[in-house]
């Protein structure tokens, strides 16, 4: 096993970087074609609750209520909500990316990343990302959501790390710009080829 001399931690988002984006933009447009839903209404209501579902401040099921299920409609929650987990793909080449680096240099890894609590616990599981992820720092469970800084705060305090020591991995430039402006080293993921060139200027270097 090595050991980088600099970096011993990597903060990852999910969506984006290991996962897709799941209930993003896309999803909610092919949602509304698919259920017959009003996308125009179904947009102003998820923006007007989703970040106090993602905060953890709503169930999965009142988040419906409120953005879906405020009449009466043809289908039921559960096949509603069968659709919201169905949209979420790997993106396996990163996952693997990921996996090599921890078992070649031991690094830690967490999780940091907006996502209400039945969405993160279901693809984390799903997926298999809680096989080699050593802890979470979700929007659900800490209360706090991206871009607030409080949540990369946390997620140095769990780790008991510098903020020179971590690496930030997300596909959102303003995350990583605000995780850079606490000192974390930041990494904005565009491609596979690009992320793993760019590790590589960290150390790691993996086949």
């Amino acid at each position: 096993m090595q050991q980088n001399s600099t970096i011993t931690t990597l903060f990852l988002d999910i969506g984006g970087v290991l996962l897709s984006n799941g209930w993003d933009r896309k999803a909610r447009r092919e949602a509304a074609a698919k259920f017959s839903l009003d996308l125009p209404e179904l947009e102003e209501r998820h923006h007007l609750t989703f970040d106090t579902y993602e905060e953890g401040k709503l169930t999965l099921d009142e988040y419906l209520k409120r953005t879906v299920f405020y009449e009466p409609r043809g289908f039921s929650e559960d096949e509603f909500k069968a659709y919201m987990y169905s949209v979420t793909t790997a993106i396996p080449e990163m996952i693997d990316l990921v996996c090599k680096i921890k078992a070649k240099y031991g690094v830690k890894i967490a999780i940091v990343n907006n996502e209400g609590r039945e969405l993160n616990e279901y693809r984390i599981r799903q997926f298999g990302i809680n096989k080699f992820v050593d802890f979470f720092v979700s929007s659900c469970f800490v209360h706090f959501r991206k871009p607030d800084a409080d949540i990369w705060r946390i997620a140095l305090d769990i780790a008991l790390v510098k903020p020179e020591e971590v690496l930030y991995i997300d596909d959102r430039a303003m995350f990583v710009s605000v995780a850079e402006g606490l000192g974390i080293n930041g990494l904005q993921h565009v491609t596979y080829e690009a992320t793993k060139e760019n590790l590589a200027k960290y150390g790691f270097v993996v086949d």
